[in-house]
């Protein structure tokens, strides 16, 4: 059940890119990094159809990712490198004759949106898009630069060949069409994942603690603590919750004790029992 819902992540994900390629990006000459900004380049160029271009790029890096990164990447990969250029040339027949807006902002804004929620989708299904995304994994393999460094860099590397055919002007507009996907992309990752940390220390620590197991139902975990001014040894108690649980956490804490301090911290991603694995009591 879990691979079937994956694969209709994986072709949601590619299907709202080609989507946005379609119908924002190809009809307003807009410009972006990654296998669409190179063959949005040739086409200019050199009159390569784009969907010609993404299909033979995307089977050659998935030959090179098979052969440098395994049969597990590959097998990830798959559905993306194949998928999209098909998806991408079904939706320039439909909207070859159509402009949504003319407004370039306009459209700089939705096709980054629908972009990054794309990628996204895609990442957290376990895949990538293929193209482009390859050979920063490879180089990371074998030379160990960072992916996101050298994806950046090949992303600057496309927009800068374009600045030869290209106004200026369009080359900003693909310099914030790769930011705001990338902002996007870093949102839909964490999205439903995110918990908030909480530490509290009181002279009550034994009863918040208790409270926190029995009522709460949520693990906790007790860290040696000593107060500056006074030097009392109290246990800070440490929790994660969620942000509907919060609420009750610090109605609870406060009636236990009024005077008790709190650190509330939002972090991005808990991993373990209770979140991202099955509560075992132990």
């Amino acid at each position: 059940m879990k691979n079937i819902q994956n694969i209709i992540g994986i072709l949601l994900g590619n299907t709202i890119y080609a989507l946005a390629v379609a119908m924002f990006i190809i009809p307003n000459n807009l410009i972006t990094g990654g296998t669409t900004g190179m063959a949005l380049l040739l086409e200019t160029t050199i009159n390569i159809p784009i969907t010609v271009f993404v299909s033979i790029f995307n089977i050659t890096m998935f030959l090179l990712g098979l052969k440098v990164l395994g049969k597990k990447f590959a097998l990830t990969t798959l559905i993306s490198s194949f998928y999209y250029p098909l998806i991408l040339g079904v939706f320039e027949k439909i909207f070859e004759n159509e402009i949504m807006s003319s407004d370039t902002l306009l459209c700089v804004i939705l096709a980054g949106l629908m972009i990054g929620v794309a990628i996204g989708l895609v990442i957290r299904c376990g895949a990538s898009t293929g193209g482009m995304d390859i050979p920063p994994l490879i180089l990371n393999k074998k030379l160990g630069f960072p992916i996101s460094v050298s994806m950046y860099g090949f992303d600057f590397l496309i927009l800068l060949g374009q600045m030869l055919i290209r106004e200026r002007e369009m080359i900003f507009y693909g310099i914030l069409l790769v930011l705001i996907y990338t902002i996007v992309l870093d949102k839909v990752l964490v999205i439903g994942k995110s918990q908030i940390q909480i530490k509290i220390i009181s002279k009550n620590y034994n009863e918040i603690n208790e409270m926190i197991i029995n009522k709460l139902d949520r693990g906790t975990t007790l860290i040696h603590g000593e107060t500056g001014y006074k030097h009392n040894k109290y246990p800070v108690v440490l929790t994660v919750v969620n942000n509907r649980e919060l609420t009750h956490l610090n109605n609870y804490v406060y009636h236990i004790d009024p005077d008790a301090f709190m650190i509330i911290n939002k972090v991005n991603e808990v991993r373990g029992k209770g979140f991202s694995s099955a509560k075992k009591y132990e």
